[in-house]
């Protein structure tokens, strides 16, 4: 009953459900791994920041590059602001307020330039009245000390990535967009101050790109899920064939269903039957004459015999 496994179409389906199913599996099961490491790495972010809140700063030249371990840490550095070049970075928000940073460029011992978050402040960037209220840089040598950050990319959130912003702000904090605009080298990292002065408010630190729970985090988990249905659904779709399969042979099996074929095995059989007879029946017609012819001969005969009697 179950010979229909063995045709060339159910040996093309029992070979890609065989592949497909371990290969939904391991997609699913790889997408799975990967949350769980963003799940790892957001709870050793977690514990970093509670560290570097408690431990001692660092200088700025033994943390970098910036990685998933060195991000948030405490850094320090020594140098001069630069006055001429104090940047708004606009529609930042805090606490769920809008507001924009405060941007100035450290020029360091070592000769290139790093971008310091001095604070935020509420308000609109383009408004007058709210730029005045941002304080003027200290002068003269200084040390500062903040969480170190990664440069910001195009999907940092609050990024203005298009340009077009008036003179005087950035849309993104990072070498990249900082090249243009000052005349020497930027650091790859930036800074947010640990004690802002007032009236800015310190900028917390960001965890560090992919390290924490956010959108891609929870796009591998439902990944997974979609893996896992489409292993579920490549079985189910080959049980339903094979059950239907398999009822349709049982049909033929048990005669409820004429087989492929009965039709022409019936009609070879009727055919044999009238071609057999068609020969009788020319046989039964030579007979019927033949028989037909010798009855005339004999009545002839008989006939002729009466005429050449003398009467009485």
């Amino acid at each position: 009953m179950y010979r229909f496994l063995l045709t060339p179409r159910w040996w093309g389906i029992n070979v890609f459900a065989v592949l497909a199913i371990p290969f939904c599996v391991f997609m699913g099961s790889w997408q799975l791994s990967r949350f769980e490491d963003r799940v790892d790495t957001h709870h050793q972010q977690e514990d970093r920041s509670a560290e570097a809140k408690t431990a001692a700063a660092r200088p700025l030249a033994e943390l970098l590059p910036v990685d998933k371990v060195t991000s948030g840490r405490q850094a320090t550095a020594t140098g001069r602001y630069d006055t001429a070049h104090q940047l708004l970075v606009p529609d930042r928000r805090l606490d769920d307020r809008r507001g924009f940073y405060v941007l100035t460029l450290l020029r360091t011992d070592g000769g290139k330039a790093l971008p310091v978050v001095r604070g935020w402040l509420p308000g609109d960037a383009n408004a007058p009245e709210d730029r005045a209220k941002v304080p003027a840089p200290p002068s003269g040598a200084v040390k500062v000390t903040g969480a170190l950050q990664a440069s910001e990319n195009q999907g940092t959130d609050g990024v203005h990535a298009g340009g077009g912003l008036p003179a005087g702000q950035l849309g993104m904090i990072s070498a990249a967009s900082l090249v243009n605009i000052v005349p020497y080298d930027v650091y790859d990292a930036w800074i947010t101050v640990t004690d802002a002065q007032a009236p800015l408010r310190a900028v917390p630190p960001t965890a560090a790109e992919g390290s924490g729970l956010d959108l891609k985090a929870f796009q591998n988990l439902g990944y997974t899920g979609e893996w896992f249905v489409f292993a579920g659904f490549v079985l189910f779709m080959w049980f339903r064939l094979f059950r239907r399969e398999a009822e349709a042979a049982r049909d033929v099996a048990l005669g409820l269903v004429p087989g492929e074929g009965a039709g022409g095995v019936d009609g070879g059989a009727s055919a044999g039957k009238t071609d057999d007879s068609a020969p009788a029946e020319k046989a039964d017609g030579r007979n019927g004459a033949s028989e037909g012819k010798a009855g005339e001969a004999e009545n002839g005969a008989s006939g002729e015999k009466a005429a050449g009697a003398p009467r009485p």
